[in-house]
């Protein structure tokens, strides 16, 4: 018996959750992923937009994607339809979000999952999972796509999938800037509702074959979207509609990442990437307008 069996996995429901946020959660959520970092920040309007709960706070649209289990405490738990797999062999693949209009700073909702894809990519397995988001009336807030990949469960002969690749345009960025990771931001977004002891945890870390603990690809995947935000959008979290990337390469705190983007007609192409030698951080990464 395989660990992975796709006839089970696709198209299973994994479940539903009902959840709430408040702005505190927001607030907190948006200092992990940087805001308010930079020298002159706590004086900035535009700055405190991310960071001040008045009435002219907003919300970064990937705060929809953690919403429903920020308020966890546990690992996060691998259970899912036809997958029998191993936490320390997983890491998250790639992330979509796509709004139906500005999120509010507080509010309720209810969030239902299932599995549209597996992928046998040989030396590993990509698993698909789709989630919409409605409010009590029923009315669609957001839909979420994200992928992981799982090391050493390919090889089954399964259909190996295909990526949506997005272009780098041939000509200078239109807006660069670059980001420091600090020491303690792992620690920081943990508080967002992921515990996996990779990123916190050096023992875990070093048995999962990394020399220390890792950034989460969603802390990046904040970073990215609140950057180019403030960018090319003016800070506008309304004016963004959607936001896609793939997890090319490992993060590690301290480490300085790099950002350039292009304003084109099909939305915002951005690349990451981190340290002196340029590695990837998110790949294949568009910022849609609202």
């Amino acid at each position: 018996m395989t660990p992975i069996d796709p006839d089970v996995a696709i198209g299973a429901a994994v479940g539903a959750v009902d959840f709430s946020w408040t702005s505190s959660d927001v607030l907190l959520y948006h200092l992990a992923v940087g805001a308010g970092s930079r020298s002159g920040d706590n004086l900035s309007a535009n700055a405190l937009r991310w960071t001040l709960d008045d009435d002219a706070l907003q919300v970064l649209p990937s705060f929809a994607v953690v919403a429903p289990s920020f308020h966890v405490t546990e690992p996060p738990s691998l259970d899912l339809p036809g997958c029998d797999i191993d936490l320390a062999r997983v890491v998250h693949g790639a992330q979509e979000v796509h709004l139906g209009g500005p999120l509010p700073a507080s509010g309720t909702a209810r969030l239902t999952t299932s599995i549209t894809d597996v992928w046998d990519k040989g030396r590993a397995a990509v698993i698909w999972q789709e989630g919409v988001a409605t409010d009590p009336s029923g009315a669609e807030l957001w839909r979420v796509r994200s992928s992981i990949f799982v090391k050493g469960e390919g090889g089954w002969g399964g259909n190996r999938g295909q990526g949506a690749a997005v272009t780098v345009p041939d000509r200078t960025p239109d807006a660069s800037t670059t980001y420091a990771v600090t020491p303690q931001q792992a620690l920081l977004y943990r508080l967002c509702g992921d515990r996996n002891p990779l990123h916190a945890d050096p023992a875990f870390a070093e048995m999962a074959g990394f020399p220390a603990p890792i950034l989460h690809g969603l802390a990046t995947y904040g970073i990215v979207l609140r950057e180019i935000t403030d960018l090319l959008l003016d800070g506008d979290a309304s004016a963004v509609g959607g936001f896609s990337a793939r997890f090319a390469g490992v993060v590690f705190p301290g480490e300085t990442l790099t950002l350039n983007a292009w304003d084109e007609p099909a939305g915002i192409v951005v690349t990451a990437t981190v340290g002196d030698d340029a590695r990837p951080a998110l790949a294949d990464c568009l910022i849609a307008r609202a």
